[in-house]
């Protein structure tokens, strides 16, 4: 039953060396603060060690996608800096692939399945006669082999999502940003495609950032839980996930430490959102998805 498959064990994230991703003294802002600009981001100091699972939450307007596109090379901070393996982040980079979550305006709607996964291979330069060995391999690993020649609006929401991925990871990149990815889908389909990336992920020893309003869901992928709030936001806490790999989605999800993490995220939610837009942002569905 998909829903409740294990994945491989993620290679432990690595804490000696150099860390994939570090985030240094980072603030955001959009205007001068003299003529009423808006500070995001605040001071915001992670480090992402290599191969870890890192989520971030926090309540709707904190920032997580301003982070996560800093990261990702479309913004410059305002103070601070992002090293990725040491090296200052100057622009986008094919070894930082980013998965949005409207599926929909990224794929090429003109282009099928093969198509949309291509375009990475060709960004490459990967020879045409090279490309179909790639691409059936990724098409298999997502479940998609049977709808390659179908365009995405022929496709499900999950099936979309899944082409997203397979084409970021026909880049081969060594760190996926991943915003909100799974937020528009059902919840089955959401639970297949997170033991999908926990797999993925272990097999290619790939760091991942996650971004997500779900607070079950970030405890069930992460390595480390980094919760932001506030306004400006910062660093609100940083949780350790002491949870067994492979991860089940029932076994997991019943375990007390997961319950604890659960709660405690959602108690720091609740403390820190009321600085942003004085009220309760946090629904109820699955511990807090908002």
């Amino acid at each position: 039953m998909q829903a409740i498959r294990k994945q491989g064990v993620a290679a432990q994230p690595d804490a000696s060396g150099v860390p994939a991703l570090s985030i240094r003294d980072l603030s955001v802002s959009f205007g001068a603060p003299s003529a009423g600009g808006l500070t995001v981001l605040d001071h915001i100091n992670i480090d992402v060690r290599d191969g870890e699972f890192l989520c971030i939450v926090g309540s709707s307007g904190s920032g997580k996608t301003t982070l996560l596109r800093v990261l990702a090379g479309l913004f410059r901070p305002t103070q601070g800096e992002v090293l990725f393996n040491g090296q200052p982040i100057a622009g986008p980079s094919r070894d930082r692939a980013i998965i949005f979550q409207d599926y929909s305006k990224a794929l090429l709607p003109w282009r099928t399945v093969r198509g949309n996964v291509a375009l990475s291979l060709e960004a490459r330069g990967i020879p045409a006669g090279q490309q179909d060995a790639v691409i059936d391999e990724l098409l298999a690993k997502m479940g998609l082999r049977a709808a390659k020649d179908k365009f995405p609006g022929q496709l499900s929401g999950g099936m979309q999502q899944r082409v997203q991925i397979a084409r970021c990871l026909a880049q081969e990149p060594k760190i996926l940003l991943m915003d909100e990815p799974f937020g528009a889908l059902d919840a089955m389909t959401r639970q297949a495609l997170q033991d999908e990336i926990l797999q993925l992920a272990a097999e290619k020893q790939t760091t991942v950032v996650f971004i997500t309003h779900d607070l079950e869901e970030a405890i069930y992928l992460g390595d480390r839980v980094a919760v932001i709030g506030g306004a400006p936001a910062r660093i609100v806490e940083m949780i350790d996930v002491d949870l067994p790999r492979p991860r089940n989605q029932l076994t997991t999800r019943e375990n007390s430490h997961f319950l604890a993490h659960r709660h405690r995220l959602f108690e720091l939610l609740t403390r820190h959102q009321s600085a942003q837009h004085g009220g309760i942002g946090i629904a109820s569905r699955n511990g807090g998805n908002g």
